[in-house]
């Protein structure tokens, strides 16, 4: 199986990218560094792609085991490395469930589950960088 994008560059430091859904979006480096920050910056499209993986996968669990959860949120914090090329060398997921009813045995499962086996990107960013998970569950 493959995917294929276009990536068409729309002048200055912009381009837009589409994606096998179809769907588009634009890229574009911060006006220090010669863009107009109109769009999302590479290594930050990695990090939303890696907390998007898991996260699909942790939903589709959430559903499929019934868990009662008003709120799930992942934050990513990622060390990029000085040297060029720079690169993401250490990454913290974190992932956050908030409700009244958590059961926090199954939704940790469901997140070994997504980092340990489902995430493909998360298999992806161990060729590069160490991971460190944390999970965390707030009652309402």
């Amino acid at each position: 199986m493959t995917n294929q994008i276009t990536t068409k560059w729309l002048g200055n430091m912009a381009f837009e990218s589409n994606n096998p859904s179809g769907n588009n979006l634009i890229i574009d480096v911060a006006p220090e560094n010669g863009g107009e920050g109109m769009g999302y910056r590479p290594k930050a499209l990695m990090l939303t792609a890696l907390a998007g993986c898991s996260g699909l996968d942790v939903a589709s669990l959430i559903k499929k085991m019934k868990l009662e959860v008003q709120e799930f949120k992942i934050e990513t914090i990622a060390n990029l490395t000085e040297e060029d090329p720079k690169y993401y060398d250490k990454v913290l997921i974190e992932y956050h469930f908030t409700g009244d009813n958590l059961n926090e045995k199954k939704l940790q499962r469901a997140v070994d589950l997504s980092v340990e086996k489902y995430c493909g990107v998360m298999e992806m960013f161990r060729q590069f960088s160490t991971l460190e998970i944390k999970t965390y569950f707030n009652k309402q």
